[in-house]
């Protein structure tokens, strides 16, 4: 049945494309004979629904993956910038968990890890719904924050990082090979909370490191250790089943490299400006906004878009250049 939804979310916007279109040519050839003012007005607005459409399938276009029409895990990690940074990171996580609930997906909090002082030093979000990873995959990479910092007793201006990846949720239909036995380390520990009875008493969080490549999963927001494990193990497949993505199209070494640097140095998507001016500004697509509380509450499907875009031009500038 998801297929079925999956495939007829693709064929409709066709029909109702051609279908436009005809009605369009009606509407053209009506002008031709005799073009009184309704008629013409009649055309332009013809033209630019049609054209809304054109740019919406366009857009669609972008996500023909199999796994763009995923489930998505979205992990935030504070970078350089101490306090500032956590709490940064904490506030990114907010803008995802808004983003998601404003198009009406589930979102789910499937591992966090508190700072020192404020923020939080890691999380990971799972956003369920149709193509969430297809709009999201392009803001893997580090998010920059500036502005002045309420931890500075001295009001100064601060630039503080975080670092987002975001790998799709794949099911059986996606084929991931993993030694369980030999190729994977188990760990157990209590889940963190705000404590009191947050805290739990017993070690039901775990974490899963794959020992070839490095990839670490947790869990701990499930009540029982082997309900945390079935679910850090769809995360690892999950970031595994990416890394092959990488390989195959041969950006592993430039995407999982400059990302492992989260601070200066490293590949930042967008900038977010509070002081002295307020913009957010998206580094690929050129994209910009005035309004940074707005993108900070969940608006970002501009940006979202704008990038997808963005790979439709670099595409076809690829194109040309082969040619």
């Amino acid at each position: 049945m998801d297929e079925l939804r999956r495939l007829k979310n693709l064929a409709e916007p066709l029909r109702k494309l051609a279908s436009d279109a005809d009605d369009l040519q009606v509407l053209m050839e009506f002008a031709d004979e005799g073009a009184s003012p309704d008629s013409l007005a009649e055309l332009r607005a013809a033209a630019e629904t049609l054209t809304t459409e054109v740019d919406r399938v366009e857009l669609q276009t972008t996500m023909s993956r199999p796994e763009d029409s995923c489930a998505a895990y979205v992990t935030v990690q504070a970078g350089e910038g101490g306090t500032d940074s956590a709490d940064w990171a904490e506030m990114l996580m907010r803008m995802y968990i808004r983003w998601g609930e404003r198009r009406g997906f589930q979102v789910e909090e499937v591992d966090i890890s508190p700072a020192e002082e404020a923020g939080i030093r890691n999380a990971t979000l799972l956003i369920r719904g149709d193509y969430v990873y297809g709009y999201l995959r392009g803001e893997t990479g580090n998010h920059r924050l500036i502005r002045i910092s309420p931890f500075d007793s001295a009001g100064r201006r601060h630039t503080s990082f975080a670092g987002v990846d975001v790998v799709p949720e794949v099911d059986d239909e996606f084929e991931i090979d993993v030694n369980w036995e030999k190729d994977v380390r188990e760990d157990k520990y209590r889940s963190g909370g705000a404590g009191g009875q947050k805290v739990n008493k017993t070690e039901s969080a775990v974490r899963l490191t794959h020992i070839p490549t490095g990839v670490v999963a947790a869990c701990q927001n499930e009540r029982s250790q082997h309900q945390n494990r079935a679910t850090a193990r769809k995360m690892l497949v999950a970031k595994l089943y990416q890394i092959e993505l990488d390989k195959r199209e041969a950006e592993v070494a430039a995407r999982h490299g400059e990302k492992s640097k989260i601070g200066f140095g490293g590949l930042t998507v967008r900038n977010y400006v509070l002081y002295p001016d307020q913009f957010v500004k998206d580094v690929r697509s050129g994209l910009k906004a005035g309004n940074p509380s707005l993108v900070l509450d969940g608006e970002l499907d501009g940006f979202l878009e704008a990038y997808l875009r963005w790979t439709l031009s670099e595409q076809t500038t690829a194109s040309d250049e082969l040619e």
